[in-house]
């Protein structure tokens, strides 16, 4: 493990029976940086999370958190990291400041230090409002804000966030994910699992896409999509006009066509040019055209690219996260 790494794992394997769970993967993450842990239901996220968090024995391998071994140093790794599940584990008939009290208590801090770092903590996660409610009038917003701030409560180097936004509505994410953020740019390391395209994309230094149990794809989220390959140009064709002969006047062997939508499509790797070159040969035809769109390659065009399905693969029965 480099010191330069927060988290080492190599050569994970899992399995519950004959249902293999983990595969053999591999990976690391780099001090005060995010690593997404990308896949869909049943692919291995949560089960990895629960083994570097010490809550489960891997079958072989090794995992490092910190520069501990989850399985020989389990207290000293538990040290050095906060959990934030799929399911905010905050007692509803307990007010938000109780709960973080509460916590702080657990980990050991005197009672002025708790309180202190609670309203530290409910002042940064904007909850001083709400502080003196009891939790189960929160918004699933609120609860896993409070969820997160928990996690922190004992200032860990490194989090592991399970699904953070799952049924959350769009503002709750957004604010969710600024939280995040600007923990990353205080120094903390983040492991964070998820099947959103849009959250890994936007909060990841690094991505590592499992399926199966098993690494697919690692690397930066313009590296994946790189894999993809071009940017599309879709052209929609005026009603107006007629569409057989805007595809002649396009005529190449990448075209395609949807003549139900009235597109044309073309993979492309000069962008505007291209869009420009189009354009003029469709004016010369008399062709309108009613929009215009350059497609860029998303992550989910990688996990359909990489595994054939998409990253909301439906999981199968049995089957562990």
């Amino acid at each position: 493990m480099s010191s330069d790494d927060a988290i080492s794992v190599k050569g994970l394997y899992k399995s519950y029976g004959d249902l293999k769970v983990l595969r053999g993967i591999d990976f690391n993450v780099k001090r005060g940086t995010v690593l997404a842990l990308l896949g869909p239901n049943g692919a291995g996220k949560t089960t990895t999370i629960r083994i570097l968090s010490t809550l489960l024995a891997p079958d072989s391998g090794q995992a490092l958190v910190n520069g501990y071994d989850v399985v020989k140093q389990d207290g000293e790794a538990r040290g050095s990291i906060g959990l934030t599940g799929q399911y905010a584990a905050v007692d509803g008939y307990l007010t938000g400041e109780e709960n973080l009290f509460m916590i702080g208590r657990l980990y050991r801090l005197s009672k002025a230090e708790a309180t202190s770092r609670t309203q530290e903590l409910l002042k940064q996660f904007d909850l001083v409002k709400a502080s003196k409610r009891v939790v189960k009038t929160y918004s699933g917003g609120m609860r896993r804000r409070l969820d997160l701030a928990m996690s922190l409560i004992a200032s860990p180097p490194i989090i592991f966030l399970d699904e953070p936004t799952t049924g959350l509505d769009p503002r709750s994410r957004l604010a969710m994910w600024g939280m995040i953020e600007k923990l990353v740019q205080g120094g903390t390391t983040i492991l964070l699992t998820t099947q959103y395209m849009d959250e890994a994309d936007r909060l990841a230094n690094e991505i590592v896409v499992i399926d199966d149990g098993q690494v697919i794809a690692e690397g930066t989220a313009d590296q994946l999509k790189a894999k993809v390959g071009a940017d599309r140009l879709e052209l929609t064709i005026s009603e107006k006009s007629d569409f057989a002969a805007a595809q002649k006047a396009l005529a190449s062997k990448q075209l395609k066509s949807d003549l139900e939508r009235r597109i044309l499509s073309l993979a492309t790797k000069a962008g505007v040019g291209e869009l420009k070159q189009m354009l003029q040969r469709l004016e010369a035809a008399k062709i309108e055209v009613e929009s215009i769109e350059l497609r860029r390659p998303t992550l989910d065009d990688v996990f359909l690219s990489l595994t054939g399905h998409g990253a909301t693969k439906t999981k199968a029965k049995g089957a562990k996260k």
